[in-house]
């Protein structure tokens, strides 16, 4: 007989795939980028007190300062709130969030949940000569709940080589989803960026996940859902240092980091199943081959 947190899982999942997801998100960005002082102010504040949010972090805690409730969602924080880490061969989080999965990628096979595997070159999606080779690098799955810091950071230093915006599903990325809908991560709506870094090529995909109002760049600004966008920034000069800003969700989702193979040490087996902050070492480069 089915556990009764698996059963509530399988229905959750279930409900998510009868629910009109594109729809539901619209109506839901459209609230959130309402500029109405009362209705925008109402909606923070129910925020900032259901998720008990840090307001010692954020650069200004004053609702009447952020436009929308979008503009306090992906609030910048002040500079001291996530130092980042100053070893020049860290790696570290690009988010705030849950370690979910982390480890090797075998062949091109990424754990998903337990289990459940998918493919890394269908995440990053159609074959490209500038996506990499990531068969048995290593991985990390960061998941961020909607009251974390919703703004991503580059996780080591480099040059973007590409950036793929991919359309699709939007389903939810939590625990309860992501153990029962197969290849969640290929099937959802995702940003694909890929960077040149001292470590080799480093692949950083954003997930897009139910009522995720958007996901914008700071070199690109804001993509439009369901909208497929290709670009070739090899001969852009778009470098980011480590922990430099590279973009915002608007809403909770997943940032899944992959490697090269031998080019990295990452990450330590404790950080499985753990919260993480933006900035915080999660690994480093290997300046000798790790395997």
């Amino acid at each position: 007989m089915p556990k009764k947190a698996d059963l509530s899982g399988e229905l959750f999942a279930a409900l998510q795939r009868l629910l009109p997801q594109h729809t539901l998100s619209r109506l839901i960005a459209s609230l959130a980028q309402a500029e109405t002082p009362w209705l925008k102010n109402l909606l923070i504040k129910q925020f900032i007190r259901t998720y008990n949010i840090n307001l010692d972090e954020p650069a200004s805690s004053d609702p009447d300062d952020y436009a929308s409730f979008n503009a306090f969602f992906t609030r910048a924080l002040k500079p001291e709130a996530r130092p980042v880490a100053e070893n020049s061969t860290a790696i570290v989080s690009p988010a705030d969030g849950f370690v979910s999965q982390l480890g090797r990628i075998s062949d091109d096979q990424v754990i998903q949940a337990k289990g459940m595997l998918y493919s890394a070159s269908q995440l990053l999606g159609e074959a490209s000569s500038n996506v990499g080779n990531f068969a048995n690098g290593e991985f990390a799955t960061i998941y961020l709940s909607p009251r974390d810091y919703h703004r991503v950071h580059a996780p080591i230093g480099g040059k973007l080589l590409f950036s793929r915006y991919i359309p699709g599903k939007l389903f939810s990325v939590n625990d309860a989803t992501t153990a029962h809908i197969n290849n969640l991560f290929t099937r959802n709506e995702r940003l694909v960026t890929l960077f040149d870094t001292d470590a080799g090529k480093c692949a950083l995909v954003m997930v897009g996940a139910m009522l995720v109002a958007g996901i914008s760049t700071v070199w690109h600004g804001r993509y439009q859902p369901g909208t497929a966008r290709e670009v070739d920034h090899s001969t852009d000069d778009v470098r980011l240092a480590k922990g430099d800003e590279l973009g915002q969700f608007y809403f909770g989702s997943t940032v899944v980091l992959l490697f090269e193979q031998r080019k990295t040490r990452l990450l330590n087996p404790e950080l499985s199943a753990s919260q993480v902050m933006m900035g915080q070492v999660i690994g480093a480069i290997a300046s000798t081959p790790s395997r």
